[in-house]
């Protein structure tokens, strides 16, 4: 399958590949396909193709759009949930409508600080006269329900709760959205923030114990460089990276 900046997909490692949906989640229609437009729009059938070439483990989908149509992105959501390896699903600006529901498949869902989430009903266009118009709000209604669906059994909040957000069209921030159960995590583990930040405590504690066995330095000091480094490895461990009883068991650091 070709990349296009709006669908596009790219092997990490023999660990994970990134896939990244940006722009509306909308079926290609006859005119797209004749005159070759409608690249900003990502839909199932094209997604399909995409996810057959995966061979890696993990997938993580990169998610950057106002949404589109409902049945596009169930079918979107579908075909994810079905991939047979780790899915992780983040969102790198707005997930809104559809692409929330396309979010909601990650097994792992992050939302960073910089990100929003946004839930609304099912709309639509109609016209005639009053029986066609109520005919109207019940398919919506129908059509809605699935999307509910997602959200609660994701979310664990109740469909009353659920379909109150979806009434009055709730944006979610980063930390609602984990409060909430919309997210499992507020962002994305940073496999390099945490080598840095290992190697700091490391050679932190490297010069602790050099300058320990040289008296350089009076108890004082040596106390609050010891400090220094029990508060990195605290907020290595509150970060879930590394745990604090065994870097200091390895490094043998006196408390």
């Amino acid at each position: 399958m070709e990349n296009n900046k709006y669908l596009n997909f790219r092997k990490l490692n023999e660990q994970e590949t990134e896939l990244y949906i940006y722009g509306d989640i909308r079926k290609k229609d006859w005119i797209d396909n004749w005159l070759g437009t409608g690249k900003e729009k990502t839909d199932a059938f094209t997604l399909k193709d995409a996810l057959a070439q995966i061979d890696t483990p993990e997938l993580t989908v990169r998610i950057n759009s106002y949404g589109g149509s409902v049945s596009e992105g169930l079918a979107i959501y579908n075909l994810l949930t079905d991939f047979k390896g780790h899915l992780r699903t983040v969102v790198d600006g707005f997930a809104c409508s559809a692409a929330s529901v396309i979010f909601m498949a990650g097994k792992e869902r992050i939302v960073p600080e910089s990100g929003l989430l946004m839930i609304h009903n099912a709309w639509s266009w109609a016209e005639g006269d009053s029986n066609v118009m109520k005919k109207a709000a019940e398919d919506l209604e129908k059509q809605t329900q699935p999307s509910v669906n997602i959200y609660v059994s994701k979310t664990g909040l109740t469909e009353e709760k659920v379909k109150e957000m979806m009434d009055h069209e709730t944006w979610i921030t980063s930390k609602e959205a984990f409060e909430l159960g919309f997210a499992t995590s507020l962002e994305k583990n940073n496999s390099a923030k945490q080598s840095l930040e290992s190697n700091y405590v490391y050679n932190l504690v490297q010069k602790l114990k050099g300058l320990e066995k040289k008296n350089e330095l009076c108890e004082e000091e040596i106390a609050q460089l010891k400090n220094q480094v029990n508060e990195n490895l605290l907020d290595i461990q509150n970060n879930k990276d590394i745990k604090q009883d065994a870097w200091a068991s390895f490094f043998n650091i006196k408390k």
